[in-house]
């Protein structure tokens, strides 16, 4: 099943409705109309990819600048239930938390609360963690941020091992403390930190004196419209809308459910939940603010300063800003985070420049997110879609046709004033997309990309209702695959 919410594109969609995001995203279809023709590839090409990569379910959503560009759900947010996935689904994001714990420790900081440049002692009254090296530079809550401060990956408990992911409390964590120590002199590596970015919210907790659940809700979440995000699973309401959480399928191909996870103490660092939709909101925040520079949430310098890379690795491999990862991703340099929890895999990227973000949410362990946001927007780049309206007459002809047993299928697509195919699963559509010109009638040819001169015939069959059930493709008649 797949279940979109979309921008109108004046064409049929899967359960088409509009969506605009109420007081913090204009309802300008601007953004829809320019890539009209990639964001229906993308939405059928993550709509069989998922299938293919034995994925339960789905989510994601693609925002340019203020403008909800698409969203979608595809498959199921529970197995046993068929209760299918949504973009309004409720994943758990994981380490996407981090952000907006980054976001509290620089409004602190903003109010002169305290410098990045103190170290930890100075902020956390009862950090006691060892430093293991002579002649280390302090724990600082910048070198913090930046997962260069040379501290342990977590805090000394395992909560990542099943069956239960039995997660510390911020007690926990303080009385372990004393018996951790630095594994690095800081400034020196990188070390992506769990416990960092937990001591990071406890400064939120030390220096703001609220709670951390509290000062989120009160001065990021709710000032922002992000009503579906939360700083731990909602059990509330909104209850019905959380996905079940399922394990990497393993040499079994089995989906095991994995249970509901509490962060507690962690909860800074890995904790929150969300949807597309609101992470689609918070990206549009960011742009918004970058661009206006005051903000009533942080300030778009502020934020520009946690998105520029203060930490780089000596052989240029790993570049972080203040709680963001810096990536170069197939050209582009894209900030955001990722989140890999019990059941769940997240991406949020954003690209500053070109003010376009995706996001995209699995309900099941070790999914290529990153590169299923990656090819996003390698499609939404790729000019797929000419001035003009759309050529109703080749509707017809758009849809899939079984390859089997040599491969999934032959998706056909409208692209640029025609159409297009590209094989499938495949981790590159963008990349493999070959043009189809039309002969006469049902007769196609594709077009060689060396130099647009005409190459192999693919004919369309009809049965006696003229409906369109075969691709003739090198004497082959692949069937038409339904919706």
């Amino acid at each position: 099943p797949s279940t979109v919410n979309h921008t109108n594109h004046g064409r049929p969609m899967t359960k088409l409705t509009v969506f605009l995001f109420a007081s913090l995203l204009s309802p300008s279809l601007a953004a829809a109309e320019h890539y009209d023709n990639e964001l229906a590839l993308v939405e059928s090409w993550l709509a069989a990819q998922r299938a293919y990569d034995n994925v339960p379910g789905l989510s994601a959503a693609i925002v340019h600048g203020q403008d909800l560009a698409w969203s979608g759900g595809f498959g199921l947010a529970d197995i046993e239930s068929g209760q299918p996935a949504k973009a309004d689904t409720i994943y758990g994001i994981c380490s996407i938390s981090k952000l907006f714990t980054g976001v509290a420790v620089m409004q602190l900081r903003d109010q002169g609360k305290f410098g990045l440049d103190v170290p930890l002692s100075g902020l956390l009254p009862w950090y006691n963690l060892e430093q293991a090296f002579d002649g280390s530079p302090q724990t600082t809550l910048r070198a913090t941020l930046t997962h260069s401060a040379g501290l342990p990956r977590e805090s000394d408990y395992p909560y990542w091992m099943p069956p239960d992911f039995d997660f510390p409390s911020s007690e926990d964590i303080r009385k372990k403390l004393g018996e951790q120590a630095t594994i690095y002199p800081a400034d020196r590596y990188f070390q992506y930190s769990n416990l960092g970015l937990t001591l990071a919210g406890e400064v939120v907790t030390e220096q703001s004196g609220t709670g951390y659940d509290d000062y989120v809700r009160r001065n990021i979440l709710g000032p922002l419209g992000l009503t579906d995000t939360e700083t731990g699973f909602p059990t509330d309401k909104r209850e019905p809308r959380v996905a079940t959480g399922y394990s990497y399928p393993g040499r079994d191909q089995q989906l095991k459910v994995m249970p509901r996870y509490d962060a507690t103490g962690i909860t800074p660092a890995a904790g929150f939940a969300s949807t597309a939709i609101d992470l689609a909101r918070f990206a549009a925040w960011q742009f918004r603010a970058m661009q206006n520079g005051e903000d009533p949430v942080l300030h778009g310098n502020t934020l520009r300063e946690m998105q520029r890379a203060q930490w780089l690795d000596w052989d240029w491999g790993t570049a972080r800003g203040l709680a963001f990862g810096i990536y170069r991703v197939n050209g582009r340099t894209l900030t955001g985070h990722g989140g890999d929890c019990p059941g769940f895999n997240t991406r949020l990227y954003l690209d500053p420049v070109s003010e376009i973000g995706v996001a995209v949410m699995a309900n099941r362990n070790r999914v290529d997110v990153d590169g299923y946001a990656a090819a996003i927007y390698d499609i939404l780049d790729s000019g797929g879609t000419p001035e003009g309206g759309p050529d109703q007459s080749l509707d017809d002809f758009v849809g899939s046709y079984d390859l089997s047993p040599w491969d999934g299928e032959e998706m056909v697509f409208r692209w640029k004033d025609g159409l297009a195919v590209v094989s499938l699963p495949n981790m590159h559509p963008a990349e493999s997309i070959t043009r189809l010109t039309q002969d006469e009638g049902d007769r196609f040819y594709t077009v060689r990309s060396d130099d647009g001169k005409p190459g192999h015939e693919v004919l369309f069959l009809r049965d006696a209702n003229g409906e369109v059930t075969h691709m003739r493709v090198h004497s082959m008649d692949l069937p038409r695959l339904d919706d």
